[in-house]
């Protein structure tokens, strides 16, 4: 293969199936654009269940491995049992205890922002609707 012909075989290379697969159009913007959810942009009104459903999901079984790890760690300082299995309570329930509180916190600190975020959209809609009310005169 001479010098020539190396620069050539490139060029033929590049134009391979998978290059051809990747569009100009879809650059690191328009990729995370199309990534959100349809939800942001529409308008169409929806219940409480549908807008809180993911964080009280995530409350509720935050709260369940709270008190699973209460159980086990309660379990672990009270019962005698033998030396192998209170090692294992003694780690497992405080594992459980801290899980499930990161979780509830979580879905604590979720609900404001959903909250704000609602504000936010409400205040963009009334805008945008004063807007063309203007323009539209």
């Amino acid at each position: 293969v001479t010098m020539e012909a190396l620069p050539k075989a490139l060029e033929v290379e590049e134009k391979s199936p998978e290059s051809k697969d990747l569009l100009p159009s879809q650059t690191a913007s328009s990729l995370c654009i199309s990534s959100r959810s349809e939800s942001v942009w529409t308008t169409t009104p929806r219940s409480n269940w549908e807008i809180y459903r993911k964080p009280i999901i995530i409350m509720s079984v935050g709260g369940a491995i709270l008190l699973f790890g209460v159980v086990i760690t309660c379990l672990a300082y009270t019962l005698n049992l033998g030396e192998m299995s209170l090692k294992v309570l003694k780690m497992v329930g405080p594992a459980f205890l801290s899980l499930g509180l990161m979780m509830l916190v979580c879905g604590l600190v979720w609900v404001p922002i959903i909250k704000k975020k609602q504000k936010q959209r409400q205040k963009s809609v009334f805008f945008q609707n004063l807007k063309s009310f203007f323009l539209n005169r």
